[in-house]
């Protein structure tokens, strides 16, 4: 019986042995691995060859179980059979110890082809290696990410400590991560702030999420920082929240660019709106012109026929008034750049001092007038008048700001403008400029005020005390010349008016005052071509010339003055600017072709895009604004046929 169980349990083994071999033997030959996986190929062949040293041991028990009794199985088991053992383990001991086998298993795995779905794949520990790598890279990566940010990242426990402090943070608050990590964020925060960042903290940790806020920090150097700064909480893999993220950015020059941009569109609004204004005013101011020369002219003729007392007094009030209303179209016209204005170079220096006499009887003996003038001359190219006009303009409205009295300071400089400074005056670029200051001491003017105090028409002043055109046409003045205007003010401390206008570094000669007019002179029966498209003016216009001794022939357009040309031909062309059909340039030219030397006097009440590209004159070509006396037109006209040649605009 033993001999049996001794047969059965070798068989078994065999059988056991034989099987793992296959198992491992198979899978790696379907992969082709047998050459390639030398540990599972040496595997399979150790199983094998204990399945071929049982299976001699079977067979060895089998023949002495066949040859009889007397031969015991114990001592019939062939030589050949021990030695196959002694080997077999030799081998495996060598193999899994001293070659460390064993421990490769464990620590590296080995490649196996899945007997369902003849894939590779590698075992367990080869796929978490292969992940802590990959963890470890991307770890690595973010921290490179988090470190050359150019914001503030920024990490702290509940309490505020902070916990890390990136390469922005430091450019931004001046302190080393060395300096920050483990202290408090608080020492960061303006004092003012201090409740604010507690409130922060304790919101994200009861559970909120990604607050967004703007708030003030201080650098290490003290100097105050304006930052936005979005905080969210930091949790672990329980969604319990275990610290606070930070990212901060500098806010201060995103906001100044921002209120820089705002400033910018705000004057560029009111420049449009003062351009549409002074569209509308222009339009009223041109026609009303017409009217005015109508009015005056007449007045004129009536006074001249009639030694009633009491009705020259009658006309004499009436001549004052339509004064009056040709002062404010003429105002509404340099504000709407209409006015035909004749540009020369001008000192500033001179031009203050020739309105300082001016000033003294018109301010009042309760305001100290003081004027600084430029230390050299300070030349500009723009109409003397209108530069009296400006210092007057601005020194009378000083002068009611300072009911009580006060001081006035009239200043000429040379002022820089750089591209900081532009941004206060968009329609310049940045260079040397003339700058003219008009300051008092008188109330200030409230902000809401000084929106709107270069507007036509708006005043602050009592009804029937102010026309709202004074810093209106100043305004308009400035900018006819190229310069720009601005105002600043403080409430119950005084108001200062900065003009920057174009400096002249080569001026030509500049005249220092007008020539003084001489008396009103005579035609001598010269023929005097009028082209008037206003019949009634055209009608005033004729019997001034005629009195005086012109002859005159009258046309209401371009088209009938060339055939009355060449019919009787004349001396001189005097041609409105403005006219439906053909311009009075136009004519001119024509004219010209006809007669070389033609002299030509222009006249018009608003010439808004007809004079030329910036509406203004060559001081050498005779023009006349309307509405005139006829003592102007007389004196233009003598000058106009005292000048060989004349050229159109």
């Amino acid at each position: 019986m033993p001999d049996q169980i001794y047969l059965l349990g070798n068989t078994v083994i065999m059988a056991a042995y034989a099987a793992i071999t296959v198992a491992i033997a198979v899978p790696v030959a379907r992969a082709g691995q047998l050459r390639t996986n030398r540990l599972a190929t040496a595997t399979a062949l150790i199983f094998f060859s204990c399945a071929v040293g049982h299976g001699m041991h079977a067979g060895a028990s089998f023949h002495a179980m066949i040859s009889g009794p007397a031969a015991h199985p114990a001592t019939t088991h062939s030589w050949f059979t021990a030695l196959w053992d002694l080997c077999t383990a030799g081998v495996g001991v060598y193999y899994w110890t001293l070659r460390r086998g064993y421990g490769i298993l464990l620590r590296r795995g080995a490649m196996y082809v899945d007997p369902t779905d003849q894939q590779r794949f590698d075992v367990v520990d080869a796929r978490e290696r292969a992940a802590r790598e990959l963890a470890e890279s991307h770890r690595a990566t973010l921290a490179a990410v988090v470190e050359h940010s150019d914001d503030a990242i920024i990490g702290t426990t509940l309490d505020g400590t902070v916990t890390a402090w990136n390469g922005g943070a430091e450019r931004l608050f001046g302190y080393t991560a060395a300096e920050m990590i483990g202290h408090p964020a608080s020492m960061l925060a303006d004092p003012a702030d201090l409740d604010e960042q507690a409130d922060v903290l304790a919101r994200i940790a009861g559970g909120e999420r990604n607050l967004q806020y703007e708030a003030r920090r201080v650098h290490k150097d003290g100097s105050p920082l304006e930052i936005s700064v979005s905080v969210a909480p930091i949790q672990d893999r329980d969604h319990t929240v275990i610290g606070i993220s930070v990212v901060a950015r500098d806010i201060a020059a995103a906001k100044e660019a921002a209120e820089r941009r705002r400033l910018v569109e705000e004057r560029t609004h009111q420049a449009q709106r003062m351009e549409s204004l002074g569209n509308l005013a222009g339009g009223v101011a041109h026609d009303f012109n017409n009217i005015l020369a109508i009015i005056v002219n007449y007045t004129d003729f009536a006074a001249d026929q009639t030694r009633d007392p009491a009705v020259r007094a009658d006309l004499e009030h009436v001549r004052i008034a339509a004064d009056r209303a040709i002062s404010l179209t003429h105002q509404l016209l340099v504000f709407t750049r209409g006015d035909t204005i004749q540009p020369q170079d001008i000192d500033l220096n001179a031009a203050i001092d020739e309105v300082r006499a001016m000033l003294h009887r018109t301010i009042g003996e309760d305001i100290d007038l003081r004027t600084v003038p430029a230390p050299a001359p300070l030349t500009v190219h723009a109409d003397a008048g209108q530069i009296q006009q400006i210092l007057l303009n601005l020194s009378l409205n000083a002068r009611d700001a300072m009911p009580e009295g006060g001081t006035l300071v009239i200043e000429a400089n040379r002022a820089s403008l750089d591209e900081n400074q532009i941004d206060m005056h968009p329609a310049l670029p940045p260079g040397s400029y003339a700058r003219l200051l008009v300051s008092d001491t008188g109330q200030g003017i409230d902000p809401a005020v000084a929106a709107h105090i270069f507007e036509p028409f708006f005043t602050t002043k009592p009804r029937g005390q102010g026309t709202g055109l004074g810093l209106a046409t100043v305004y308009g003045i400035v900018a006819e010349a190229g310069g720009s205007i601005n105002v600043y003010s403080e409430p119950g401390v005084g108001t200062t008016f900065r003009v920057y206008l174009p400096l002249v570094e080569s001026p030509r000669d500049v005249p220092v005052a007008r020539a003084v007019e001489a008396a009103v002179p005579r035609g001598h029966e010269e023929t005097v071509l009028v082209v008037e498209d206003e019949p009634a003016l055209g009608r005033i216009i004729a019997r001034i010339l005629a009195r005086a001794d012109y002859r005159v022939l009258s046309a209401t357009s371009g088209a009938q003055a060339l055939e009355l040309d060449a019919e009787h031909g004349c001396d001189l062309l005097l041609t409105d600017v403005i006219m439906p059909g053909m311009s009075g340039p136009r004519l001119a030219e024509l004219l010209a072709e006809r007669h070389a030397g033609l002299p030509v006097l222009f006249m018009s009440g608003y010439s808004n895009g007809l004079l030329g590209s910036t509406h203004v004159l060559d001081p050498d070509i005779a023009f006349i604004e309307k509405p005139f006396t006829a003592d102007d037109l007389l004196r233009r006209v003598d000058a106009a046929l005292s000048t060989t040649t004349s050229r159109s605009p």
